[in-house]
């Protein structure tokens, strides 16, 4: 089972490219926000475990959202492959992450580091800001924390698949399409 992890900056183009690699490679698309909001409105077990943290202001623990994320690998074991998108955030989530692969037998086949520069991202957002009315997206005082966070917090993700020889660095500038062939070629390595 191909399972690869869409990395990046916000507004690097995660999203777009999953959308295109999930077509092509008829994978499964795993977004940690979308699993959170299907396992608390379900009033699933770990929905509602994850809403008890949620409701207090607290983050969802790592191990919580590993066991949804396992969970939603069995419900998926005929498909070609996983892209986890939105995970790993952080270090400790890379290494829950290989450890739950391990233990069915799995691994990280690649880690998709889509890359662009610092005005690129800001001005990306901005205008995703006006198209989409997020409010996230819409102040450039925002968007500056949420680029420092991610600097600060994820970034070192893409160090920890790099010394496992798993990180390949995409260059998220240009087209949508040209983008997208790189990432294919990347994703044809390792299948």
């Amino acid at each position: 089972m191909l399972n690869i992890a869409i990395f990046g900056a916000p507004g690097v183009g995660k999203g777009t490219q999953s959308a295109l690699i999930v077509e092509k490679y008829n994978l499964v698309h795993i977004s940690t926000g979308d699993i959170l909001r299907e396992e608390t409105s379900n009033n699933t077990e770990l929905g509602l475990q994850a809403k008890a943290f949620m409701e207090k202001g607290q983050l969802v623990p790592d191990q919580l959202i590993i066991n949804m994320l396992e969970k939603k690998i069995d419900e998926n074991k005929n498909a070609a492959g996983v892209i986890y998108d939105g995970f790993p955030r952080t270090v400790k989530q890379a290494e829950a992450l290989d450890a739950m692969l391990e233990k069915k037998g799995m691994k990280l086949s690649c880690m998709l580091y889509l890359d662009a520069d610092h005005d690129t991202l800001v001005e990306r957002l901005l205008n995703r800001g006006k198209d989409s009315g997020r409010a996230d997206d819409s102040d450039k005082n925002v968007i500056e924390n949420r680029i420092k966070v991610y600097n600060e917090s994820t970034l070192p993700v893409a160090g920890y698949y790099e010394n496992q020889g798993k990180s390949v660095k995409i260059n998220g500038i240009g087209e949508i399409n040209d983008i997208f062939n790189t990432i294919c070629q990347a994703i044809d390595k390792v299948k």
